[in-house]
């Protein structure tokens, strides 16, 4: 097992490091790390519904679009990213309480309680705080979370925009009466530095990790990759589309939001998005439908060959379409 060493803060390198190791590690792996100010969007979220454009502009907050699914997260060098990487035949794809057991067991020996709760995140005292999602890559699944633990909570309140519906489906108010910072639940506090040592000496003594550092050569096809994708303007803002049609639902297995281009009854441009989690892409599914006609019959034929529960995680086939016209 091996246990990644990275002390880069920069948002894009860090997103390209989880790519390359996803494509490149034979055996299980954990690495954490941190960023600067950031933003980072789900990777089927509308960029530009999720955030609050002026306000980032004007702070300097970096927007990065990641290779899972979910929604966005604000990151500051109060928050620790925790990343696990392991082969796909595990079985482990969406087994949330597998990979989050080894912090909620670390955050016990701290005296803080936390909880699974809901899809995806992880709980103290009902409040959220720490998201997890995962993804499947050349035989890899990677699982990756990210703690609140003393970050800026008024920047993530401003730079964030969250759907009405999401909140609504809570039964809350505002993001900011649903999250909390770790640090406000220890009688002991301890830095950022010293929690991330922390829990990274607990998972490496609980499952014999090997600590090892990236190489220059890997560090830079990182940075390649950093530069060519995740600074990039397309990769980022670029998967935004402003279309004729559209629909959203906030649903138990997450947001949907619909953008059809529609010209005399074809659809000729698809977009699905949302905080929702797939094992597949949901790309296939767009591609599906483009030069379709926009009616239920058309629609139901050229779907009923997938299966919609493994592009968008408990989303039936008969859900989708009904949104696809409705």
């Amino acid at each position: 097992m091996l246990l990644i060493k990275n002390d880069n803060t920069d948002p894009a390198f860090n997103l390209a490091c989880e790519e390359y190791l996803l494509c490149t590690v034979k055996e299980p792996t954990f690495t954490l790390w941190q960023n600067k100010r950031s933003i980072i969007v789900g990777k089927n979220q509308n960029t530009l519904n999720e955030i609050d454009l002026q306000y980032v502009k004007e702070n300097d907050i970096s927007v990065i679009r990641r290779l899972t699914g979910g929604g966005a997260v604000f990151h500051d060098l109060g928050n620790i990213n925790y990343t696990y990487i392991e082969p796909s035949q595990s079985g482990n794809f969406n087994n949330y309480s597998y990979f989050t057991n080894d912090l909620i067991d670390y955050l016990k020996t701290l005296n803080v309680n936390a909880e699974l709760s809901g899809r995806n995140d992880l709980l103290i005292d009902g409040k959220k705080f720490c998201g997890n999602a995962q993804c499947i890559k050349n035989n890899n699944i990677m699982h990756h979370g990210c703690i609140l633990y003393s970050a800026d909570l008024s920047t993530l309140t401003n730079a964030l925009k969250v759907n009405p519906a999401k909140i609504q489906s809570k039964g809350i108010k505002s993001v900011s009466s649903r999250v909390t910072n770790v640090i406000d639940h220890m009688k002991n506090k301890l830095s950022a530095f010293d929690f991330l040592n922390g829990f990274e000496s607990f998972v490496a003594q609980r499952h014999g990790y090997t600590p090892i550092y990236l190489s220059e050569a890997e560090k830079a096809e990182i940075q390649a990759l950093a530069d060519s994708k995740y600074s990039s303007w397309d990769w980022n803002f670029g998967n935004s589309p402003d279309y004729n049609f559209k629909a959203c639902k906030k649903f138990d297995f997450g947001l949907i939001e619909i953008y059809l281009e529609i010209e005399n009854g074809i659809i000729t441009k698809a977009k699905i998005g949302g905080d929702f989690f797939g094992k597949k892409d949901i790309f296939i599914i767009e591609n599906e439908i483009i030069g379709k006609k926009h009616a239920i019959n058309e629609l139901t034929k050229a779907l009923e060959k997938y299966k919609i529960d493994e592009y968008i995680s408990g989303c039936s086939n008969a859900t989708l379409l009904t949104l696809l016209i409705n």
